[in-house]
């Protein structure tokens, strides 16, 4: 299975409400429920209404559309990182799985699922 990394630093942030969110950039994974709205974004991207933040995450994809009858993909990366005291972000879209890592972690994330046998691109 392959990874690409995200050359980029995110932030996943607590918002008001969406007026200040700009949806037209290419990461901005947004989900809203009874209690709260939250947004995950480039740290460049943060929007203004910000009430809560934690910053330093980057980012990498399992690449190509995962069809919804496969089974642990999620759990086995997130599995082999929690096995190496490195906590998981993960955010799935309709098509595939992002997995979010501290920077400090990062570099470590991907050395560990190369060992499991994931091929990393950038």
């Amino acid at each position: 299975m392959e990874l690409k990394k995200i050359d980029s630093d995110f932030s996943v942030c607590k918002v008001e409400n969406l007026e200040q969110t700009d949806l037209s950039r290419d990461f901005m994974f947004v989900s809203k429920t009874d209690e709260e709205i939250s947004v995950v974004c480039r740290t460049c991207d943060v929007p203004g209404n910000t009430t809560e933040r934690s910053d330093g995450f980057r980012a990498f994809r399992i690449e190509g559309k995962l069809d919804f009858t496969l089974i642990g993909i999620l759990a086995k990366i997130s599995s082999a990182l929690a096995k190496n005291n490195i906590g998981v972000f993960a955010i799935s879209t309709y098509n595939t799985d992002y997995i979010l890592v501290k920077n400090s972690d990062f570099d470590k994330a991907l050395e560990v699922l190369e060992e499991k046998g994931y091929r990393i691109t950038d």
